[in-house]
């Protein structure tokens, strides 16, 4: 008996050797370990791909938007991260305006120093040379600013590579020929036609731009802008705003003769509130003046 017995143990340990071999049990128990390391996988797989995706989202501090007729980058920077975003430009004249770039760098310079002025909801944005062919013509070749450097005719300066007035070329009441002072300037063969104004447009169109100041010179005022459709409310805040700190008389309109194709008009018809801000002379910085107005501007937009 004891023998029957040992076979039929010994007929079921070979079929079982054999149900195991041929996969019979798969299904009845779970692997867990496996399936805890192939769940592991997965997600770790997921976030990845989740953290790529943040990764994409994330403004760059450096941002070339476009390069000029003799393609030198035009190139905006960035700081802070909020959702409000203050745009500054410099150098839309070039070389005739040179110390609107060095606001502009000033400027650079005091939120690099001081990022904590940044408040969290803004990001603070800078391009301090619109018209870097123009810029070219004056510096001297170390690339410093001083007034040494401006001697005899800076006015060639003020225009492209392509001699058109970028500050003529945008599309707000654009015409081929504009107006400068008593001068006829070439305003391009028609709105954005120079690349630098392109950038400068295509910038601002992928992007949501709470408020703009530009800087020109010289007159040391504050001007308000708009496009045939009246000055906005808060252009008209921003424009005193940056007029009682800065300590520049404000004007809601330039009317001392005609301008057309302006970029600060243009940013207006978009219904972007956008200020001209000149300052006072073509060598004089006023770095106390403007810093005290972009203050200002950031303690404003503060959530």
């Amino acid at each position: 008996m004891k023998y029957f017995i040992s076979a039929i143990i010994i007929v079921i340990i070979i079929i079982g050797l054999y149900g195991y071999n041929q996969g019979w049990f798969e299904n009845a128990e779970p692997d867990t370990d496996r399936e805890v390391e192939e769940t592991e996988v997965e997600t770790e797989v997921v976030n990845d791909e989740d953290e790529d995706d943040e990764e994409e989202e994330v403004r760059q501090p450096v941002e070339r938007i476009g390069t000029s007729v003799e393609g030198r980058d035009i190139t905006a920077y960035h700081y802070g991260d909020g959702e409000d975003q203050l745009l500054f430009v410099g150098g839309i004249h070039g070389g005739y305006e040179w110390n609107t770039v060095l606001v502009a760098r000033e400027l650079m310079s005091y939120l690099e120093s001081n990022p904590e002025i940044i408040p969290e909801n803004i990001t603070v944005t800078v391009i301090p040379v619109l018209n870097p062919d123009g810029l070219v013509r004056i510096v001297n070749t170390d690339g410093e600013f001083t007034s040494s450097d401006v001697s005899g005719d800076t006015v060639p300066g003020r225009f492209n590579a392509n001699n058109v007035d970028l500050n003529r070329n945008f599309d707000c009441e654009w015409q081929s020929s504009g107006t400068w002072q008593n001068r006829t300037v070439d305003g391009g063969d028609a709105p954005f036609s120079e690349p630098e104004s392109q950038a400068i447009r295509d910038y601002v169109e992928m992007n949501d731009i709470t408020a703009a100041v530009v800087w020109y010179s010289a007159a040391g005022v504050v001007f308000s802008s708009s496009c045939n459709n009246g000055v906005m409310d808060e252009t008209l805040t921003i424009t005193d705003l940056y007029a009682r700190a800065s300590g520049y008389p404000a004007y809601e309109e330039f009317n001392f003769y005609a301008i057309t194709g302006d970029m600060v008009n243009w940013l207006a018809k978009n219904n972007i509130p956008a200020i001209s801000v000149l300052l006072s002379t073509h060598q004089d910085v006023e770095w106390s003046e403007n810093r005290a107005g972009i203050e200002a501007m950031l303690e404003y937009y503060t959530n």
